[in-house]
């Protein structure tokens, strides 16, 4: 069976050019000989579309969508993911659901058996699972269709989702010919070699090719990497597509990899980390921007890390002239940093502005005297300088247009060490899923064939620069502590007690946790991060803020 992907970049809602990309996706592979062509998970929709599922004009609209690319299909068949409302009673009415249409007609539907109510992940509220599925028979072959999750329950090779059938037995047991599925598994780390392992194991243990569709772009703060893939019986690699970027190609299931193939894909299996974490973070930001409609972004930058890094990934994601950076310096910001801003953005091409701000402070301190019957001291003192940076980033977002992008780690967002109207405005926060200690390895990796990150920010201290000889040490633990007890606490899970047993002091988690506790109601205001990490802060991760929990650590 000649068998094309059609790894295409949807977005939630824009059904005219949801259909555009199908169809041109669609008319490329018919003209390469396709038998069939896959399309991601909701190709229709786009995905996630959250609570516009409960919008009776959206899922017309998805119909009606669908109907319009029914009549385009008189050549191969077309494997095509949409919502499929019903009227059986007691559910929610909506199927996840995927057509296989062929000669303008709909020769079988497979509506999605398992559905992920984890994370980012919440179709438990929208659809109902689907009937133990049915093989489709076409004249070239016998498709068992999946959509994502229903290929990660298959419990002899995967315990990580012990619920519910395993959909694949009985399409086997049915005489299918291929498994094929139409997904939407977002980007995290390491996430490709788990996604080619599970495949390979389901191919092996039931002889059987396997083809794996999966949505690329970014939606929100969620990136879909793609990297589409299809495996022999015997699991080995045929071909794996392209990483964050649309990409058609085809394969034959009786085509045998040759070395030089399979050498080749298990050197993209392999890619470092770390560029793989730059290449997500800028197409979430390019596809924010792009279909949202916003022109330009504007990033502060004070000289330090976090700021540096932020307008790097901004100006290779949009392009230098669509970005610019203003710097907002005050009596403790030191001639280095202020050096150092100045030369980032000269290096990157980018606008350059420098707007002080102790006039500012001074009119503001004047003016609170009276009610505080004092001059404002200490964090007030110091939060009122992050809060007039935030006002101009905001005034000059309302007179240009140009989006601010959030500079925040997930470190300082973790404990709190931001700003609520200060530092935590922006409408995207292009590194709020990573931590202090993985910003500066994103940083060496920007700078790892020149210079384009002075040194010198490298090199220094992270400092808040708000009071004199400041250093982020003064008030947090170190980060090469900080950062694995947030990563133990809120992308592993752990409690307490398994994070000390690590090494670490007590009395250092156990302020830490409180502090992690302490701040969800500042991260409820916080811009989305661009997830890259199994839990980021934001959608994926739901915490009470009034509630009287404290982790215990003995």
């Amino acid at each position: 069976m000649r068998i094309w992907v059609a790894q295409i970049n949807t977005t939630v809602g824009d059904f005219v050019g949801n259909r555009r990309r199908i169809l041109d996706a669609y008319q490329k592979a018919a003209d390469g000989g396709a038998d069939v062509v896959i399309f991601p998970e909701m190709a229709v929709t786009g995905y996630p579309p959250m609570d516009l599922l409960e919008r009776s004009s959206f899922i017309e609209a998805n119909l009606n969508t669908l109907d319009s690319i029914l009549r385009h299909v008189t050549g191969p068949a077309m494997v095509l993911g949409y919502v499929q409302p019903h009227q059986e009673s007691g559910g929610k009415g909506l199927y996840n659901a995927a057509a296989v249409l062929h000669e303008q007609a709909i020769r079988g539907i497979h509506q999605k058996v398992l559905l992920p109510t984890y994370d980012v992940f919440d179709e438990g509220r929208h659809f109902d699972p689907g009937p133990s599925p049915q093989v489709i028979r076409l004249p070239f072959g016998t498709l068992g269709v999946t959509i994502c999750e229903d290929i990660w329950n298959d419990k002899d090779v995967w315990t990580r989702a012990p619920y519910g059938p395993n959909p694949i037995d009985g399409l086997v047991v049915q005489g299918a010919d291929v498994i094929v599925n139409l997904s939407a598994s977002p980007f995290v780390e390491k996430k490709l070699g788990t996604r080619l392992d599970l495949a390979g194991r389901i191919a092996k243990k039931h002889q059987i090719p396997f083809v794996y569709a999966n949505l690329v772009g970014g939606n929100d703060g969620i990136v879909f990497d793609g990297e589409s893939f299809a495996v022999t019986a015997d699991a080995r690699l045929l071909h794996l597509g392209k990483a964050f970027g649309e990409d058609l190609f085809g394969i034959d299931t009786g085509h045998e990899p040759s070395r030089s193939e399979t050498r080749r894909w298990n050197e993209l299996i392999r890619a470092g980390d770390d560029s793989r974490i730059i290449e997500a973070l800028c197409l979430g930001i390019r596809d924010f921007f792009s279909k949202l409609g916003i022109k330009s972004a504007v990033v502060g930058l004070s000289g330090g890390i976090d700021s540096a890094v932020t307008l790097c990934l901004a100006a290779r994601a949009l392009g230098s002239e669509r970005v610019r950076a203003l710097s907002m310096p005050s009596r403790y910001s030191s001639p280095e940093t202020r050096q150092d801003a100045s030369r980032l953005a000269e290096n990157l091409g980018v606008r350059f502005d420098e707007v002080p701000i102790d006039t500012i402070l001074d009119d503001f301190t004047e003016g609170l005297n009276p009610a505080l019957n004092a001059d404002p001291r200490g964090i007030t003192r110091e939060n009122l300088q992050a809060r007039i940076r935030g006002t101009l980033l905001m005034a000059l977002s309302n007179d240009t247009g140009a989006l601010v992008l959030n500079t925040g780690n997930k470190s300082e967002l973790a404990v709190g060490y931001c700003t609520l109207y200060g530092d935590m405005v922006g409408g995207l926060a292009v590194i709020g899923d990573l931590s202090k200690e993985r910003v500066y390895r994103v940083a060496r990796e920007l700078n790892r064939e020149g210079e384009v990150i002075p040194r010198t920010t490298l090199d220094r201290a992270p400092s808040a620069e708000l009071a004199p000889d400041q250093k982020d040490e003064d008030s947090l633990p170190p980060y090469p502590v900080l950062d694995p007890i947030v990563n133990a606490y809120v992308e592993d899970g752990l409690d307490g007690d398994a994070i000390a047993d690590r090494g670490f002091d007590a009395r250092v988690v156990s302020s830490v946790l409180d502090l992690i506790g302490a701040n969800e109601f500042k991260r409820r205001q916080a811009p989305p991060p661009i997830k890259v990490t199994p839990k980021a802060f934001g959608a994926g991760r739901r915490l009470p803020i009034v509630q009287k929990f404290k982790e215990p650590v003995e």
